[in-house]
């Protein structure tokens, strides 16, 4: 019997530290080496087989210059300052990656127009047609071929609301048909335009070859279709040499190259659109300037004439002829500062670095101006207006012609403008596919199959939380009083008999029998265990209140009824008289170790049908007894309950040196609680692996909580582990040598 005090000293006994045991993770990974290999070896191909059937990617890459901007013209140097002003590589590669360039790529080549089969989106290339031999062109772009189907799309217009809604291409009556959903939109002959009634939609194809497979037909919309480009391109400055290079990938050669070389002519082209257009500006406020400066020399002239015949001909002193070409100059750099000023303000506002250095000049030669006036206040009064006179018209005179000059210059330039662009290298596409690697791939799979496979292994591990060591039942305050090695033959009996006993339940044949291994092979490992069991057992019962032993477990498939029949064999070869008796009247199976046929047994003796002679059966080994079970009845523990059964077991108990009673799990059922009560000793079978240290004590505290002491704990069918190797020294030492 069990009392407070055995609760207690269980619950006393520390369960370990919390640190990692490293050697134990180490040799769970030992154990499932073979898993963890096969399943390294099957990712490995796996990934060898993605890189085989994988779409190559292939990178093309282009490299642009951006220059100083010049005139174009050798020599215009002034209208060079005009143009000075750089752009820095950042906001050029901004402007390459603009809808601007790419959307004039995109209508360029038609990359907005998709044509491709009605197929399952992977396995589609695996279900259709051969591809087109390597030596026949195929469209790159609004077309598709393959050794069936040749279609390309000259033209393809659909309203705003409709783009990238998927069209349907078929062949009616010889003839193209273009339909969206069940509706037909349009048909005709290949060439001419095929249009929707109200003509929103329009399609016209260049090549029609059908190959009785549908066509999916879209049109994508600028977002897309840019967005697409710009996730395919990539762009850089080389350093800070002003060089721009251009990388673009994709499952196509000859479409990443000529995309390259499309974005780098229309980069190119709106380049020189740009550097014409403020060339143009310039001639457009030229040509305002220019008739108001020849109204305003006219007019001068007109002046000065009428002057001369007024005061008849006034020749200038030496000094007032310098004091007249300073004050020409002057007004002549006034002027020019003030035409450099309209043309900065078109572009430029006033806090511009080159507005404030052309306002500081200007108001520098005012200051001269105003220097001179007061010199000219001093001369005589016809002088001063006839100076004043010449110099209006020797000043307009010089804006006038300067502002002819710069037309002519810009018109030149205009017509001989280049860009700022230059193109270092012409696409060029890399022979080999730089992706899928098909190497890196495989062993990157390879590796993480091994990762994953040892993760997936010691989390399962951890999360089994099995007993697989003596130890792991010694911290519950339990006496391991054998661990007995799983038996490879015994398995192997097993699985056949299991075989047999399927088709026995089919056919509805009787019990097969499961072989006595201690009776088969008594030199097996297992058996020299229950052997040495078999000597603690001698001492144990020396303490016990009578000769019953109950064998019993926390959980079913422990291996009770194994243990219990192979050590009632061990224990009767040693000349004891002992009996077992099968006490788990639900699903017991003792009797198919003995070849019984379970008519009569237990049950039917409780229930009062048969008599005690009736029910003991003897075996094929000697000294060894057995009572079967009998027929399942509906009440087993009701009867485990009643005065017969205490009284079988006290009339047994005269007649045999030992009984053996195998009981149901107490986990499952209250049995083994009822039968501990009249047994003089209790042992715990628990299987290794199976039974988690918290089965174990729970199946403790069911018993303490009913009185009943188990005295020790038997770790059956122990596995030789990486984990536990040292386990199994003594049963090495029981091996006979070959």
């Amino acid at each position: 019997m069990a009392d407070n005090s055995t609760m207690t000293q269980r619950q006393q006994v520390s369960p370990g530290g919390d640190e990692i045991d490293f050697g134990y993770l180490f040799g769970i990974l030992l154990d499932n080496k073979w898993l963890i290999v096969i399943t390294a070896l099957l990712a490995l191909g796996l990934g060898a087989l993605y890189g085989m059937f994988a779409t190559p990617i292939y990178k093309g890459d282009t490299l642009l210059q951006l220059e100083k901007k010049s005139s174009g013209v050798p020599g215009l140097s002034e209208l060079n300052n005009i143009f000075a002003e750089e752009a820095s590589a950042a906001a050029e590669i901004e402007i390459l990656r603009s809808r601007m360039v790419l959307g004039e790529v995109i209508e360029q080549l038609k990359m907005n127009i998709r044509v491709f089969p009605d197929r399952p989106a992977y396995i589609g290339r695996f279900m259709g047609p051969d591809p087109a031999p390597a030596f026949v062109p195929k469209p790159l772009f609004a077309g598709y071929r393959d050794s069936e189907t040749f279609v390309t799309v000259t033209n393809f217009m659909v309203p705003e609301r409709l783009e990238g809604r998927a069209f349907t291409l078929l062949e009616e009556n010889g003839k193209p048909a273009l339909y969206m959903g069940h509706d037909l939109v349009a048909t005709g002959s290949v060439g001419e335009t095929l249009k929707s009634q109200d003509g929103s939609i329009q399609l016209v194809l260049n090549e029609w070859q059908f190959g009785n497979e549908p066509l999916t037909l879209v049109k994508l919309t600028e977002v897309a279709a840019v967005n697409g480009l710009r996730g395919a391109l990539a762009i850089r400055e080389v350093g800070k040499t002003g060089l721009l290079s251009l990388t673009m990938t994709g499952p196509s050669k000859e479409r990443i190259k000529a995309t390259l070389d499309a974005i780098s002519e229309a980069y190119l082209l709106q380049n020189v659109e740009r550097r014409s257009a403020e060339a143009e500006n310039s001639l457009e406020f030229l040509g305002e300037q220019l008739p108001k400066i020849k109204e305003k020399l006219t007019e001068f002239e007109e002046k000065l004439n009428a002057y001369r015949l007024e005061s008849e001909s006034v020749d200038l002193s030496l000094e007032t002829q310098s004091v007249l070409q300073q004050s020409v100059d002057i007004e002549a750099k006034i002027n020019e500062l003030k035409a450099k000023e309209g043309e900065l303000a078109t572009r430029f506002t006033k806090e511009h670095p080159a507005y404030q250095s052309l306002l500081r000049q200007k108001a520098s030669l005012t200051e001269e101006k105003r220097s001179l006036d007061k010199q000219i206040k001093s001369l005589p009064e016809t002088q001063q207006e006839i100076l004043r006179l010449m110099r209006d018209v020797e000043v307009t005179q010089q804006i006038y012609i300067g502002l002819l000059n710069k037309t002519q210059e810009l018109r030149i330039l205009k017509a001989g403008t280049v860009g700022s662009v230059r193109i270092i290298d012409k696409a060029l596409v890399q022979p080999g596919p730089i992706k899928p690697k098909k190497a890196v791939i495989a062993l990157i799979a390879g590796f993480l199959g091994a990762i994953g496979s040892a993760g997936i292994v010691l989390m399962l591990a951890l999360l089994k939380k099995g007993i697989e060591s003596p130890e792991k039942l010694e911290e519950q305050g339990v006496s391991v009083y054998a661990t007995i090695p799983l038996s490879e033959k015994q398995v192997k009996a097993n699985r056949a008999t299991d075989m047999k006993q399927r088709r026995s339940r089919r056919l509805k044949e009787g019990a097969t029998p499961i072989p006595l291994l201690a009776q088969d092979d008594p030199t097996d490992l297992a058996i020299e265990a229950l052997r040495s069991l078999r000597t603690s057992l001698h001492f144990a019962m020396m303490d016990a209140d009578n000769k019953i032993l109950m064998i019993t477990g926390p959980s079913p498939t422990v291996g009770k009824s194994f243990v219990s029949a192979n050590l009632g064999a061990v224990l009767a070869q040693t000349g004891q008289r002992v009996l077992l008796i099968d006490a788990d009247m639900r699903k017991g199976h003792l009797h198919r170790y003995f070849q019984s046929d379970n008519k009569v047994g237990l049950s039917a003796y409780l229930a009062g049908q048969s008599s005690k002679d009736d029910i003991i059966q003897s075996s094929v080994i000697a000294n060894l007894d057995f009572i079967p079970r009998g027929k399942a009845p509906p009440n087993p523990s009701e009867l485990l309950m009643h005065e017969r059964f205490k009284s079988l077991m006290g009339s047994l108990s005269d007649e045999y040196d030992l009984i053996l009673v195998d009981t149901p799990p107490i986990l499952a059922v209250t049995d083994a609680a009822i039968v501990g009560q009249l047994a003089g000793s209790s042992l715990l079978v628990t299987r290794f692996g199976l039974n988690s240290v918290k089965e174990v004590d729970a199946a403790l505290t069911r018993f303490a909580q009913n009185k009943v002491e188990i005295k020790g704990a038997i770790l059956n069918c122990m596995e030789r582990r990486a984990t536990n190797e040292y386990g199994y020294y003594a049963y090495e030492y029981g091996k006979s040598s070959d």
